[in-house]
């Protein structure tokens, strides 16, 4: 069955769409006027094996903000529509990445309450013009919509980008595990409750 969503997203701060394959190569295509966060976006879809599809029209003549959370709220909707019913998935996912000197763990789980835990101090307020502020923000806007638990923690770094970068990377990489069907557990929830 394939594991994918299309969902847009509409108000008078954002116009969004997005397309996701959970069982897909790291295909990505962007278009949100926001460049860093494309960036970002990339290394989810690169590191989680993930096709992304994402256009938004956001207001960006005001500022980032509406269109890095709608980004993540979509983003959210969409994970939650393509993983299903959860059957048969490992449902648990994590992954240390390191990029010279910044070190991030990522620790996700696919368990149907939202929940964030988000520990990066970075060095600098704005990475380009991006302000390092929003990487929370949409972290939060996934966790509420894609209904996980998530713990994110930047262990070491001194540079912003790589930080952001190392924050990602292993994001993507934490998804990738965590969506992976496992072949012990076909068609069986991975919860004692039998449901998530």
């Amino acid at each position: 069955m394939a594991r994918m969503a299309t969902v847009e997203r509409n108000t008078l701060e954002t116009q969004i769409k997005v397309s996701i394959n959970l069982d897909g190569s790291g295909k990505a295509r962007f278009d949100t006027g926001v460049p860093f966060l494309e960036h970002m976006m990339d290394q989810i879809a690169r590191h989680g094996l993930i096709d992304l599809d994402i256009e938004c029209k956001g207001d960006l003549h005001i500022d980032d903000h509406h269109t890095v959370e709608d980004i993540g709220i979509t983003l959210g909707q969409a994970f939650a529509e393509a993983i299903g019913d959860k059957k048969g998935i490992v449902r648990y996912g994590h992954s240390y990445v390191p990029l010279d000197e910044a070190l991030s763990r990522v620790v996700i789980d696919f368990s149907g309450r939202p929940g964030l835990s988000f520990n990066c101090e970075f060095t600098r307020a704005a990475i380009g013009k991006l302000d390092t502020q929003l990487f929370w923000e949409f972290f939060q806007g996934f966790v509420n919509h894609a209904k996980v638990t998530l713990h994110i923690d930047n262990l070491k770094g001194f540079n912003a980008h790589h930080q952001a970068e190392t924050i990602f990377k292993a994001f993507g990489r934490a998804l990738r595990m965590a969506v992976e069907a496992d072949p012990r557990m076909a068609g069986v929830m991975p919860s004692t409750k039998g449901t998530l």
